[in-house]
């Protein structure tokens, strides 16, 4: 099998005298351990080894320095922004784009472009078109297209723009000066530096072998060149035809210009090599629907490698370091050596996501009385979190569910610390000097707690790495403040860049590792992840002040360069791959659609091999889900058994009008959420849904009238008590409604945000047109209001163990006394009808739009009568439909209505009595009936919004 590296060691031996003479450059650390590797089994005598060097380190070897890290850089360079600028931002708002500008002044350099005549004042266009000479006709027509596209834009851009744009250059000369008395730098200076003094280097002892490099910045190109012209420095490409001599090929872009270079030219073999036409490798491609399926399909192809065969001569390619634990968890068990060259993002570890959220609690918190009130979200993901629930799990599920039960939106401190040390550290109101030092005692009582989890330990040393040095950095810069937003914003930004590095035996086992990792190394086998555009190349555009034109002009990198690149490490891993595996996602992802990399596009038009493709399902039922159908085994009649009248004339509990009516609806529905018992899922609800709406106006006019009974001492209400209870008692009446459902202490100040205020006086105004519409009826005697009184009573049916009582129970929101007829008034937030064709209708559970409201108000009037059997007066069903209090021909009354015909109102219940009694005993015999098993409604529209919907596939 070919392998570059160690073809090239095997040369290097050859033709060396003495090899401790030799010093052998390239592009990374990791293809500098696997050369080292391959000299050394080629070697059969003791003998020194070459020194092996990355570009980088002759770089730094001739500065004499090493570049300081990004965030000290950034404090200099605003440093030196805030004398230029007469009016300069803070820091916090300068870092962002602060970074953009110092990783293009680190391409100026790297790149050898002169920042004078890059950074030219673009208003003196006219001046820069009449002395072009320091141009290329190729520069001159790439800036006149920017200016062209930029007179385009309105004067308000250009200008903003050209500001902005006038500070670069001396910002530049100023920066370049600052670096060199503080001794600091950043590495394109120091290239830069090397670069220019060139002559100065005295002709090294020992001899320098480039390898495997394949596109070099300006100072790189311009180093290698003067070691090959004035030192007999060797370069050794890792090069194919294929790419190389097809001028339409981006991997071979480079290496085209190179070959046409007076120095570097000579260097290229006269024949290149024909590595991946000329040899017969099995390429196969797949398809399939999701990103995390990958991780399987690697799994079983990696089963198939024979067991006599080494690991080492496989690789995994993962552009996407996501699915590097899916495919570690993924691994054939025979597989016990896997060497991972690839770090991982501490941003996915738990430990992570945790200080995020506790980061993100002091984003929101609200003073009251001196005591810090946390918002829910953050407090529910952190009391989730296994590490406050490994420490006292009892008091999480306990403040969870208070939360949850008293829809706390603000939780007190004093409720959380209660759980003990951790959640006092945790549980504080930080100020922005506090930040560093709370979050160093919180990462090292974490590692306390986390002592026997290795790899969380490790997560949080990584990130506790980072925090320190970040913390010196600040301190070193007392002059600058750090406010809580940007700590904020910084933490996130500096540790989406942190990875864990994985410990292992790098030159055994399985290898996995990222793209750009595998440059210069060459497997036999190799299976590539995610080949999916925008992935397998990467999409991510070039983050820049300077414009494309402008950056294309001066020999900046752009795009194109960056595909190259990225092209050519992927069609070197075909040089010696005699077996490739290629997977990529047919399903959209973060927005993307599922589309195989240009890649695969290409090597099915242009390689002269078979590539087979196959399309992976992932098995899934494709038959329609089966109805489901609950028996009524003897289990489920134990729990009917709670709503029947036992021996002591007592039952657990009984049925309400809203229990039958979704029995009604859906015996399935009921079945679950009065038998299993399955609750719909409750969240804190800070928005005013109609739901909350209904209960905020049912407790204001409860509050309104109980009030008016307790101060008065009567239940007798006179049109003359109107005016009063109109304009004095509506707030405070609604206040309560609002204090009790919040469960808001009585005399702590209301404050409420401004949603829950624009319903209170929404509901001021429909509370105040029920009082205006109950004033033109009254007098009216009150006798009972909603939590006052459960009225109740029993009814006989058949069952298979004889004759039995069912429990039948309601709470009537309000029942009067008007002019001798007694009305059982239900409120509704809704749009509910006050009309129904007949009895049997409303027990029609085939009716995609029964009368729920019009049953209900009926059932009332059954068990009003069944609590007062003396009753003797009219018994009315009315609604006060909230939504129609307003309409001037406003009428509460039920109507019995068929068709068009003209409507009979429902004067007395009892007139009904006989037939709707028939009607409930029939369903209730239904409901204990076990030929009959709780299924799935046939009226599909109910579905629409059942919360148990997905349990049954609908």
């Amino acid at each position: 099998m070919h392998n570059f590296l160690r073809n090239t060691a095997k040369k290097i031996l050859k033709e060396s005298e003495s090899l401790r003479e030799v010093i052998v450059v390239l592009p990374n650390r990791r293809a500098g351990l696997f050369f080292t590797q391959h000299m050394g089994t080629l070697i059969d005598q003791p003998t020194w080894m070459p020194e092996v060097k990355t570009i980088e380190d002759v770089f730094y070897g001739f500065a004499g320095k090493r570049p300081a890290d990004d965030l000290t850089l950034i404090f200099e360079l605003y440093r030196v922004y805030g004398d230029l600028h007469p009016d300069p931002e803070s820091f916090d708002r300068f870092f962002f784009w602060g970074e953009m500008i110092l990783k293009d002044f680190n391409d100026v350099d790297q790149f050898m472009a002169d920042p004078d005549k890059l950074y030219h004042h673009l208003a003196e266009i006219k001046e820069l078109e009449s002395d072009l000479s320091f141009l290329t006709e190729n520069q001159i027509e790439l800036i006149r297209q920017f200016w062209n596209s930029f007179i385009s834009q309105d004067k308000k851009h250009q200008e903003k723009f050209l500001k902005f744009w006038q500070v670069l250059k001396p910002l530049y000369r100023a920066f370049q000066s600052s670096l060199e008395v503080s001794g600091l730098a950043y590495s394109g200076k120091l290239y830069r530096q090397v670069a220019m003094s060139l002559s100065e280097i005295q002709k090294p002892e020992k001899k320098y072998i480039f390898l495997g490099f394949n596109a070099f910045t300006k100072t790189e190109e311009l180093l290698i060149k003067h070691f090959i012209k004035e030192f007999g420095a060797e370069i050794h490409w890792d090069i194919d035809a294929y790419y190389t001599l097809d001028g339409n090929q981006e991997a071979g872009l480079f290496f085209r210009e190179y070959r046409k270079d007076v120095i570097l030219g000579p260097t290229f073999p006269k024949e290149l090599p024909d590595l991946i036409q000329s040899k017969t490798s099995e390429i196969k491609t797949y398809a399939i629907p999701l990103k995390v399926n990958q991780a399987n399909l690697v799994g079983s192809l990696l089963e198939q490698i024979p067991d006599q065969e080494a690991l080492e001569e496989t690789v995994v390619i993962l552009p996407d370091e996501q699915l590097l634990f899916p495919v570690l968890h993924s691994l054939p068990e025979r597989i016990n050596q896997v060497n991972v060259t690839m770090g991982y993002p501490v941003k996915n570890a738990p430990v992570y996501a945790f200080l995020e959220a506790v980061l993100e609690m002091q984003r929101f918190i609200k003073i009251e009385n001196g005591e810090p009130f946390f918002y829910h979200q953050p407090i529910k993901n952190l009391l989730s979190s296994t590490y406050l629930k490994s420490v006292n799990e009892g008091f999480c599920k306990g403040v969870l569910g208070e939360i949850q039960a008293m829809n706390k939106v603000y939780i007190s401190r004093l409720e959380l610390v209660k759980g003990g040390k951790l959640f006092e550290l945790i549980f504080q109101k930080l100020e922005a000097d506090q930040l560093f030092p709370y979050l160093s005692t919180l990462m090292q009582e974490l590692a306390e707690l986390l002592k026997d989890d290795m790899l969380q330990r490790n997560y949080l040393f990584q990130c506790f790495k980072q925090l320190t040095r970040l913390r010196e950095t600040f301190e070193k810069e007392e002059q600058f403040s750090v406010e809580r937003e940007f700590f904020i914003r910084l933490f996130r930004q500096v540790f989406q860049e942190v990875k864990l590095p994985f410990e292992g035996e790098p030159l055994r086992g399985l290898q996995i590792m990222g793209v750009l990792e595998s440059r210069n190394l060459d497997f036999r086998r190799v299976i590539i992840c995610n080949m999916n555009e925008d992935s397998f190349p990467p999409s991510a555009g070039l983050n820049s002040m300077i414009p494309f034109s402008i950056r294309r002009a001066f020999g900046l990198p752009v795009q194109e360069q960056n595909d190259a690149i990225y092209a050519y490490t992927f069609y070197r891993l075909l040089h010696a791959a005699e077996e490739v595996h290629m997977i990529y996602t047919t399903a959209a992802d973060q927005g993307r659609a599922g589309e195989k990399s240009r890649y695969l596009q290409q090597m099915e038009v242009e390689l002269n091999q078979d590539l087979s493709e196959e399309v992976i399902y992932v098995p899934i039922d494709q038959k329609s889900t089966e109805a489901i159908r609950i028996e009524k085994l003897p289990s489920i009649f134990h729990a009917l058994e709670r709503y029947l009248v036992g021996s002591d004339g007592h039952s657990e509990t009984a049925f309400s009008p809203s229990a039958l009516n979704v029995y009604l609806d859906c015996r399935l529905k009921f079945y679950l959420q009065y038998i299993a018992g399955i609750k719909e899922k409750e969240e804190v609800s800070e928005e005013i849904d109609a739901g909350v709406f209904g209960n905020l106006a049912h407790y204001s006019l409860e509050n309104l009238y109980s009030g008016f009974i307790q101060r008065k001492k009567r239940t007798q209400i006179e049109e003359g008590d109107f005016a009063e209870l109109r304009k004095n008692w509506i707030f405070p009446a609604v206040e309560k409604a609002i204090r009790d459902f919040y469960h808001l202490e009585d005399e702590a100040e209301t404050k409420l945000n401004g949603q829950l205020a624009i319903a209170r006086d929404v509901i001021q105004g429909y509370v105040d047109q029920v009082l205006a519409y109950d004033a033109s009826t009254a007098p009216f005697r009150l006798i009972s209001l909603e939590k006052e009184k459960k009225y109740q009573t029993t009814m006989e049916i058949n069952t298979l163990n004889g004759t039995r009582s069912v429990a039948l129970r309601g709470i009537i929101d309000r029942v009067d006394e008007l002019d001798g007829v007694i009305r059982l008034i239900d409120y509704k937030s809704g749009g509910d009808q006050k009309t129904f064709p007949n009895l049997e209708a409303l027990f029609d559970r085939s009716l995609e739009k029964r009368n729920k409201a019009a049953m209900q108000t009926l059932f009332y009037g059954l068990i009003y009568q069944g609590t007062h059997p003396e009753n003797t007066a009219p018994l009315k069903p009315t609604i006060f439909n909230l939504k129609e209090v307003f309409n001037d021909n406003f009428d509460p009354y039920l109507y019995q209505k068929e068709g068009r015909k003209t409507g009979i109102e429902v004067l007395d219940y009892k007139d009904y009595d006989p037939d709707f009694q028939t009607k409930l005993k029939e369903l209730l015999e239904e409901l204990y009936n076990p030929e009959i098993p709780f299924d799935q409604t046939e009226v599909l529209k109910k579905c629409e919004y059942c919360p148990y919907k997905e349990i049954c596939g609908r």
